[in-house]
């Protein structure tokens, strides 16, 4: 059967695209950033999944208020970069696993989640910014990312929203689905966004370091009661766009030691810097052991 072995955190402040795209990566200011995602790189060049799933939030590219689903798993054959508003970034186009993401929607569907399937649709820097942190720089012609991809959007751009324990009960859901996939695949689930931040506003620039840091304590050692964080003190202690973090709580239920408590996973990385671009950068690599 396939299985969900690893499960990757990261921000994806588009910044951070735009410096890799403009050569700017060892430049005193995105130097400290780029460094922590040194072991992780050479960590997924050493755990090479088969598929990624990953989770990420639109950011009015393929969606956009005429349309807004909650959640939204790609199910095509592939994803274009999309443009936003510079052009599409200068990265390989994004090969999907329309098998593995198909059985997903149909069981997670079958477990009581509403998903919208998507069988067309461009990605933009939420799920580009990752690769690029995880897998290095890639030539977007002759380039290709290490393995396909599943992008399954959430929408928390504007509420409602849907909360952590919903995100964390779907991703049990996610590794139930993934696990009775007749095909032998090792699957990495990422959840991307956060950390603190807010974009407009009197409390524009909001960055809480210590919120940030307990957060992450309390999401590796009790996730469950991370999942019960309630929105308001996302909004208040991180910011309005600090509600992202959610999306973690979808890669974070799907992880082993969520479904059998006999189980254990380690903690492989753990990296934290602010700021980039007026937002706190969050990575964390967790692993069944």
């Amino acid at each position: 059967m396939a299985r969900i072995t690893a499960s990757v955190y990261t921000s994806h402040v588009p910044a951070i695209g735009a410096a890799l795209d403009m050569d700017k990566s060892t430049e005193p200011y995105w130097q400290p950033v780029f460094a922590g995602y040194d072991f992780s790189r050479q960590w997924m060049k050493d755990n090479q999944p088969d598929v990624i799933f990953l989770v990420y939030n639109d950011h009015a590219t393929a969606f956009s208020l005429d349309m807004i689903p909650t959640f939204a798993i790609g199910t095509a054959a592939q994803f274009i970069p999309a443009d936003e508003g510079f052009g599409p970034r200068p990265v390989p186009i994004v090969i999907g696993h329309p098998e593995l993401a198909s059985h997903i929607a149909h069981s997670v569907i079958q477990q009581d989640f509403d998903l919208t399937i998507v069988n067309k649709m461009e990605v933009d820097h939420g799920l580009t910014v990752p690769l690029s942190l995880l897998c290095g720089a890639q030539d977007p012609v002759h380039g290709a990312w290490p393995c396909p991809v599943i992008p399954f959007a959430v929408y928390v751009v504007q509420y409602p929203v849907p909360s952590g324990q919903r995100c964390f009960n779907l991703g049990r859901a996610i590794r139930k689905a993934v696990e009775s996939f007749d095909e032998d695949l090792n699957v990495h689930i990422w959840g991307t966004g956060g950390m603190s931040h807010q974009l407009q506003g009197p409390r524009a620039g909001l960055i809480n370091r210590a919120w940030d840091n307990a957060w992450l304590d309390q999401l590796i050692a009790d996730p469950v009661a991370c999942a019960a964080t309630p929105h308001i003190d996302y909004v208040r202690e991180a910011g309005s766009e600090g509600v992202e973090l959610v999306m973690w709580l979808i890669a974070r239920g799907a992880m082993q030691d969520v479904a059998d408590s006999a189980s254990h996973i380690s903690v492989r990385h753990r990296f934290y810097h602010v700021p980039a671009s007026n937002t706190a950068v969050g990575h964390l690599i967790l692993q069944d052991t």
